[in-house]
């Protein structure tokens, strides 16, 4: 397949946006990040119900509440994140950028292993994903992640394993969330969940890993750090 060049631009200068976007309201102080995370879950609500509606029709309100456990539980689980152990006088990207950086090095991780040796088919609700994408992804994301941890400063107060831990449960939540918002998207019968982000899709095909993997972590390091 020829490269659509104007594509390859549009989607590029869109990856660009998003990076600088999300990276500024991560690392600038707690109010860019909850606000960050306020406009994440209003754009993905705004989208979700749309899907409802495409779904149920004039019986789509009852489903509509499911977006409570979907979207609202996670964002507020990854605000907590930010703020985990300093009863929210504190700001730490930690947590949020463990989560988001595995998710990113996850799936760019699956693209490149699934593009170069992939050959069994994943799932029928994703027919592009496989096995040896989505296996190649998950190990090369744990590997990094506890690379990273091992040699960022900030990152040394927490032990080599969880690390590992964290980096596993975002690699496999961020598939299952990809895959389930993939099913949403068949069942109402389109492509994205939305347009703002042009080649890229809406704030759900963007943020579809997100809010199956935060509550993952979020679970994990009540139990398992408890800081």
């Amino acid at each position: 397949m020829a490269l659509n060049l104007q594509t390859f631009r549009t989607r590029t200068l869109t990856a660009v946006v998003f990076v600088v976007v999300m990276l500024s309201g991560l690392f600038f102080n707690k109010w860019s990040f909850v606000t960050l995370f306020v406009i994440i879950h209003f754009g993905c609500w705004y989208e979700f119900i749309k899907l409802i509606k495409k779904i149920y029709s004039d019986s789509y309100l009852p489903n509509a509440f499911l977006g409570l456990a979907y979207i609202t539980l996670p964002v507020l689980m990854i605000i907590d994140l930010g703020f985990y152990g300093n009863a929210y006088t504190q700001y730490s990207c930690l947590f949020p950028c463990a989560i988001i950086f595995s998710i990113w090095i996850n799936d760019t991780m699956a693209y490149i292993v699934g593009s170069l040796i992939g050959k069994t088919s994943f799932s029928k609700i994703s027919p592009k994903k496989t096995w040896e994408g989505t296996l190649g992804g998950i190990i090369l994301c744990v590997v990094l992640i506890a690379l990273l941890g091992h040699y960022v400063s900030v990152a040394k107060v927490i032990r080599a394993r969880h690390w590992i831990a964290i980096a596993s449960l975002c690699a496999i939540g961020g598939t299952a969330g990809d895959l389930l918002e993939s099913k949403i998207k068949r069942m109402a019968n389109v492509k994205d969940s939305g347009s703002i982000m042009p080649g890229h899709g809406g704030f759900l095909d963007r943020f579809d890993s997100l809010l199956i993997a935060t509550p993952l972590v979020w679970i994990y390091v009540t139990i398992f750090i408890g800081l």
